[in-house]
């Protein structure tokens, strides 16, 4: 088996390091009930998920990015277990998802304690609030804090947090500084600002999903002759536009040569005039299509 090259760490602003690239497990084996209007069906055989993420620990990636939502937390852990991997070697992530946002501070406590027992671990690394879920996450929030006390987890932020849902956070006086920011970056929606308040005003760190955008614009004119350029394909020019934007990369494949292809990234580096074209691709439709899903999102699986 193709093995990844040492990935570079990024320091968290408690002194904690993680990779720079990591593992996503969303739709690994398993697609959610709610998402894409499935009805949570595996996908595959039941262990498939266990054996893709095998094959990604196999492969060299030490940073995992898990969550409730993505029902599949058990295999992963089994799959950690196969790898060989030792738990210190290793950065484990989860999210809580909405439904136990909205419930409190109990269901909380209990799907934490639950992704434990299914990553086979005794903390957790990271663990980040999915969605501000309106009128529900500052408590979340305060609840995640007091398990950083307890030792449970390591680190906590959130995922697709505006700079507004931030500001409400901290009008609200949360106690634990958050390390992590999750949201979607790549050329097709670079939300500059965003980025800029979180990395350069309050130093917490953005990590990246869909840094592919899903692959749908691979063939794109622009990322086809930079990949001539740089001779890289095109999918290694978006994960290092991720990267040179000094944002965290969550990349996700089930193929170990495309888990190595996507981390093979750190090699070559694309000058300021290339990268500024890349941004450019980002459209006010992209913005208006990402805000429509943030609408529907942060009240998704709760009444």
């Amino acid at each position: 088996m193709r093995k990844i090259k040492n990935i570079p760490n990024i320091v968290l602003n408690n002194g904690i390091s993680q990779p720079l690239v990591g593992y996503g497990t969303y739709k690994v084996g398993y697609v959610p009930p709610s998402a894409s209007g499935s009805k949570g069906v595996a996908k595959g055989k039941a262990d498939d998920a266990e054996n893709i993420v095998r094959d990604a620990l196999v492969s060299g990636y030490r940073f995992l990015d898990c969550a409730q939502f993505y029902g599949n937390e058990a295999a992963v852990g089994r799959a950690i277990e196969r790898s060989k991997v030792s738990r210190s070697k290793l950065f484990l992530a989860s999210k809580i998802w909405c439904d136990n946002i909205y419930k409190g501070p109990e269901a909380i406590r209990e799907q934490v304690k639950r992704t434990c027992k299914d990553l086979k671990t005794t903390y957790l690394d990271l663990y980040l609030i999915h969605w501000p879920v309106p009128g529900k996450h500052v408590q979340a929030y305060k609840t995640l804090e007091k398990l950083v006390d307890e030792g449970t987890i390591r680190s906590i932020g959130f995922s697709n947090y505006t700079i507004e849902d931030y500001e409400e956070l901290k009008r609200e006086g949360i106690r634990v500084k958050p390390v992590v920011n999750q949201i979607e970056v790549n050329p097709f929606l670079h939300r500059k600002r965003t980025i800029a308040y979180f990395q350069k005003r309050e130093g917490i760190v953005i990590q990246a999903y869909r840094g592919l955008r899903q692959g749908k614009h691979l063939n794109h004119p622009l990322l086809m002759e930079l990949s001539e350029k740089y001779e890289k394909s095109p999918a290694q020019i978006m994960g290092r536009f991720v990267v040179q934007c000094g944002v965290v990369y969550i990349t996700k494949s089930i193929k170990v040569s495309r888990m190595v292809e996507n981390a093979d990234i750190f090699d070559f580096e694309m000058d300021e005039k290339d990268m500024s074209r890349l941004s450019q691709l980002t459209t006010s439709k992209n913005l208006d299509d990402f805000r429509s899903l943030y609408l529907k999102c942060i009240v998704r699986d709760t009444p």
